[in-house]
């Protein structure tokens, strides 16, 4: 009965061991993910901040271009 105990021990450790190996695995996908996700919201906010309306520069454009819009309603 003694081996059959040390068998199970053993089987019982490798089953163990396989799993806590799979989930560290996991685990540094995980961590992985998490990094290539960070770096692409900084790169979305970047593009966010790069395209935002330009409401102050807006009204002085369209004051310069008063002269373009009368001269194409004349024609």
């Amino acid at each position: 009965m003694e081996t059959v105990a040390w068998f199970t021990a053993v089987i019982g450790g490798l089953i163990i061991t396989a799993t806590a190996i799979g989930l560290t695995r996991v685990i540094l996908h995980l961590v992985a993910v998490k990094r290539t996700l960070q770096d692409l919201l900084g790169g979305v906010e970047v593009i966010a901040t790069r395209t935002s309306t330009v409401p102050i520069v807006l009204p002085s454009v369209n004051e310069s271009l008063r002269p373009v819009r009368e001269f194409s309603d004349t024609i």
